[in-house]
């Protein structure tokens, strides 16, 4: 979950996003619009519930290790190091999910 209140406001910015993004959708269907655009419109939904799952992926990474409080130029090696380590996992993760 996001905790600070910028990732707060990131993450709700995302699903006012989504939100708008499904009440097109509803309309497009609702008015006959094309599969193409109606496809386009599900990919562009997805793209973003899946930029919001990343993030808060990285945060509970980040909180289940105990370095959410610690910031990622953190320059403590053991922090560097974790932080490296989650950057790179969540990384595959985003990747994957395109």
């Amino acid at each position: 979950m996001p905790h600070s209140p910028e990732d707060k406001k990131r993450a709700i910015t995302r699903l006012r996003r989504i939100r708008g993004q499904a009440e097109a959708l509803e309309r497009q269907i609702a008015e006959g619009s094309s599969c193409g655009d109606v496809l386009q419109q599900l990919s562009a939904m997805r793209g973003a519930v899946t930029g919001l799952m990343s993030d808060v992926l990285e945060g509970h990474l980040l909180e289940s290790f105990g370095h959410a409080d610690c910031p990622p130029d953190c320059r403590e090696p053991d922090h560097e190091k974790l932080h490296a380590s989650i950057a790179e996992a969540v990384g595959l993760v985003r990747a994957y999910l395109k």
